[in-house]
C-alpha cells in the first residue's frame, strides 16, 4: 500500500490553485494525496477562503479521500510535509504594476521577469524563499520544494547558491507551451512531440524537435516564421519573427526571446498596450477579479475553462506531473530548473539551468547536451551573470550589487539609466534596506 502524501502549497490563494487541485485529483491512484494544505498571508485571506472552498467542492465531487486545509500559519502547515509547492507574489499585483510601468518611463522594457522588473521581483522574492527553506529544513527536512514562483530560475539559483538545501526544483510552463505550440504547428497530438530543451528559465531554447522520434526542427521553424502561424503566450505579444534570422539561428526560441531579439518592437508594443489597456498587471487584476467571482459560485466544482486566459496555464499540471514522477521514481523526462552539474558546458556546474532531466525519487538528473550553439551561448551566459549578481544583491541587500545587476542586464542600455531606474524603483517599492550611498565628492589631492 502506498504511503499517503502530504502537500503544502504556499500561495494557496492563487487563481492557479484549482488547476493544481485538478491535477492531484486525476492522479490520485498513483499519487495518493491525503492532505493538501493551502497557505497564504493575511492580505490574501479572502482569496484563500474562496479558493479553499472551491478546492473542497472539487475534491468532494471527485470522491477522493483528500483533506483540504486552509491556514495563515505556514509553520503549522509544513510539519512533516512530503512536498512543498510555492506560487506566491511578494507585493501582490500592485508591485508587479510598478515593475512594468516605471522602466517604460526610461524607454526600457517593463516586464515581470525580464530586465528591471525581473530584478526587482527577485529582490523581493528571494529573501522570502530563503525563509521558507529555513522552515522546511526545520519542520520537514525530507520534503521536496517545487517552486514555480517567478523569477523561477533566479529563485532556484538563490536556493542552490545561498543555502545547503538541495531538494529544490524550479518549474515553468514555457517548455510545455513550446512543446504544445510545436504540436499545433504540425497539426499533431502533443504526446507525439518531444523537444530537447536547454538554457535558463525564460531563456530556454529547443535545440531539436522530434515527431515520433524523428527530428522535425526545420519543419517547425519553417512553420513558426510563416505569416499565418506563430507561437507565444497570453502575456507576450506575437509580433512575428524575421524569418531569415530564425532560420539562421537554427534552434527554437521561447516566447520571451522576443524581448532580446525584438527589443524596440516589444518596447513600442508595451508602451501602446500600457496606454490603451494598462500594464499586464492591471489586465491580470481584472482577469483575477472575474475568476474569483466564478470561484465564489457554490455550484462550481471544477476548474473553470476561463483560467486559461490567466497566462500561466499548465504550471500546476506540470507541478503535479513532477511530484508524481518523483514520488513514483518514474524515470521519465521533464524540463525543469535544477543544478547544472556539467550538463551545459559553458554554465557553471553549481548554477541553476533549465534543461531536460530524468526524474527519479532522488530528484532530477540533467541530461548533458555538451554546449549550447555559439549563436545563443553568449546571451545565455550574460543572463546567468545577471541572475548570479542579482541573487547576491537580494541576499546581501547590497545597493552596488543591485546596480551592477541592473546594468549588466542586456535590456538596460546604460549605467546612467540603470541607476535612475534602480533608485526610482527602490523608492517605489519601499526597499529602504538597500541603502543608497552618499554622493561622492571629487576631492583634489595636493
Amino acid at each position: 500500500m502506498q504511503k499517503p502524501v502530504k502537500i503544502v502549497t504556499i500561495g494557496g490563494g492563487s487563481s492557479y490553485t484549482p488547476e493544481l487541485v485538478e491535477g492531484f485529483i486525476k492522479r490520485y491512484d498513483s499519487l495518493p494525496v491525503s492532505e493538501l494544505w493551502l497557505v497564504d498571508i493575511p492580505e490574501g485571506e479572502e482569496k484563500l477562503q474562496i479558493v479553499g472552498n472551491l478546492a473542497k467542492r472539487m475534491v468532494e465531487k471527485a470522491g477522493v479521500p483528500m483533506k483540504v486545509h486552509c491556514t495563515l500559519d505556514r509553520k503549522e502547515a509544513l510539519r512533516e510535509a512530503d512536498f512543498v509547492t510555492t506560487q506566491f507574489r511578494v507585493g501582490l499585483l500592485e508591485a508587479r504594476a510598478k515593475d512594468e510601468r516605471i522602466p517604460l518611463k526610461y524607454g526600457v522594457i517593463g516586464q515581470e521577469t525580464n530586465g528591471p522588473g525581473g530584478l526587482f521581483k527577485g529582490l523581493r522574492t528571494i529573501p522570502v524563499i530563503l525563509d521558507i527553506v529555513k522552515d522546511i529544513e526545520q519542520l520537514c527536512p525530507d520534503a521536496w520544494l517545487i517552486n514555480f514562483t517567478n523569477p523561477a530560475g533566479m529563485v532556484t539559483e538563490a536556493v542552490l547558491r545561498h543555502t545547503s538545501f538541495r531538494k529544490v526544483v524550479g518549474l515553468c510552463n514555457v517548455p510545455i507551451g513550446m512543446r504544445m505550440g510545436a504540436a499545433k504547428l504540425l497539426g499533431v497530438s502533443p504526446d507525439r512531440i518531444a523537444v530537447d530543451f536547454a538554457g535558463l528559465n525564460h531563456m530556454v531554447f529547443g535545440l531539436d524537435v522530434y515527431l515520433d522520434g524523428q527530428s522535425v526542427l526545420k519543419e517547425v521553424i519553417e512553420k513558426l516564421v510563416s505569416p499565418d502561424e506563430g507561437m507565444t503566450m497570453k502575456n507576450i505579444a506575437d509580433l512575428g519573427w524575421e524569418p531569415e534570422f530564425i532560420k539562421a539561428l537554427g534552434v527554437l526560441p521561447c516566447p520571451y526571446h522576443r524581448y532580446y531579439y525584438q527589443t524596440e518592437k516589444m518596447l513600442e508594443e508595451e508602451k501602446k498596450s500600457a496606454a490603451e489597456k494598462g500594464t499586464r498587471a492591471e489586465v491580470v487584476k481584472q482577469l483575477e477579479k472575474e475568476l474569483f467571482e466564478l470561484y465564489k459560485d457554490p455550484g462550481l466544482s471544477i476548474k473553470p475553462p476561463q483560467l486559461e486566459k490567466r497566462g500561466g496555464a499548465y504550471y500546476s499540471d506540470a507541478a503535479c506531473s513532477l511530484i508524481d514522477s518523483i514520488y513514483n521514481d518514474k524515470g521519465d523526462i521533464q524540463p525543469v530548473n535544477t543544478m547544472n552539474n556539467g550538463a551545459i558546458a559553458s554554465i557553471p556546474a553549481d548554477s541553476a539551468v533549465e534543461i531536460n532531466c530524468i526524474i527519479t525519487k532522488s530528484g532530477p538528473k540533467p541530461i548533458a547536451i555538451g554546449d549550447l550553439p555559439v549563436a545563443v551561448r553568449g546571451l545565455v551566459q550574460q543572463i546567468k551573470s545577471f541572475e548570479r549578481v542579482a541573487c547576491e544583491a537580494a541576499v546581501e541587500r547590497d545597493y552596488h550589487r543591485a546596480l551592477l545587476a541592473m546594468t549588466i542586464n542586456p535590456l538596460v542600455p546604460s549605467d546612467a539609466k540603470a541607476k535612475a531606474i534602480l533608485d526610482e524603483m527602490l523608492d517605489a517599492h519601499g526597499l529602504s534596506d538597500f541603502t543608497k550611498p552618499a554622493q561622492m565628492k571629487n576631492e583634489v589631492i595636493s
